[in-house]
């Protein structure tokens, strides 16, 4: 089994070598796993569980004080399944699985997805604040009065494009996979607002990918981005699977997983295909962001446009 993660497409985090201790271990984890679904549910997990990245538990915080998850996940065969806006719910790429598999579904969300993790045993009710978020947050003076406010308040907070120009890098080529890649967000937003988690899966003969995420900070109460955006934040066909991260609209305008598999598609390995797409997409819309993908040929790439992507990846040598 072949596994490749990543922590988020943004700028240099202050302790790179605790996080990167994180996906080195969700990596491993994954490619312990003889199936590649159960390869990528299991190494986001291990990152979900982590307050170090913008999934799962850390996850950002909506501009309601609210905590809501989102993830996707899918097969080679085209199984898809997503859910997002799941208030206390950790293991949303779990979530994301049951959708794919029990129900005939492509997508569920709000409460009704989290009933649903209820009723098949996923942990609800989780407590997603982190040190880093409560004091965050505690430094706000958030407004009262629903939505009309809350757009006003978020703003000048919530983030966007850098306005020097920091955002504005070109695509560089991750081939050198084993590197210390970074990924911290270099807007003018939270600098955790890229942390976004993913990872991809090939075992010789099958493919999976999945992403999952917290949102970005400040977002609008019940806001969704790309990452459970089938396409967006995840694709997998037979050629390709990739995980995206960064500029969630964006990401979603241009539809960067797809957009990456595609190339794959026209015969680019995933090395070219990832470097290829980040540059499309940072012509296209000025903005930062990251992709990791296997093809069908074992190939692996990586590429980002921000400062930095932290990745791993680790291949199960057994017989």
């Amino acid at each position: 089994m072949q596994v490749l993660v990543h922590g988020g497409a943004g700028s240099t985090p202050e302790e790179p070598e605790p996080r990167q201790a994180v996906l080195d271990e969700a990596a491993a984890t994954g490619a312990d796993r003889t199936d590649p679904v159960d390869a990528v549910e299991d190494a986001i997990g291990v990152l979900e569980s982590s307050p170090r990245f913008n999934a799962g538990v850390g996850s950002a915080v909506q501009s309601d004080g609210e905590i809501r998850t989102d993830a996707g996940i899918m097969t080679d065969d085209r199984a898809v399944g997503a859910a997002c806006s799941m208030p206390d719910v950790e293991r949303a790429v779990s979530v994301a699985r049951i959708v794919m598999e029990e129900t005939p579904h492509g997508f569920v969300s709000g409460d009704h997805a989290v009933s649903l993790a209820e009723a098949y045993g996923v942990e609800t009710g989780v407590d997603l604040w982190s040190e880093r978020t409560r004091e965050k947050w505690a430094d706000l003076e958030p407004p009262g009065g629903g939505p009309r406010s809350e757009l006003e308040w978020i703003r000048e907070r919530y983030g966007r494009t850098d306005p020097d120009g920091r955002d504005e890098g070109t695509a560089r080529d991750a081939s050198d996979l084993d590197r210390d890649n970074v990924g911290r967000s270099p807007t003018s937003g939270d600098q955790w607002d890229h942390d976004t988690v993913g990872a991809v899966a090939f075992d010789g003969e099958r493919l999976a990918a999945a992403t999952s995420t917290g949102g970005r900070w400040l977002a609008l109460a019940g806001r969704v981005g790309d990452v459970p955006q089938v396409g967006s934040g995840f694709y997998c066909c037979p050629s390709a699977a990739v995980s995206a991260t960064g500029a969630g609209e964006d990401i979603a305008r241009v539809t960067l997983s797809r957009r990456v598999a595609g190339h794959v598609e026209r015969g680019l390995d995933a090395d070219a295909a990832t470097t290829l797409a980040i540059e499309e997409f940072a012509e296209l819309t000025g903005s930062t962001a990251g992709v990791i993908a296997i093809d069908a040929r074992g190939t692996l790439g990586s590429a980002y446009n921000s400062d930095g992507m932290q990745i791993a990846r680790s291949t199960d040598r057994s017989p």
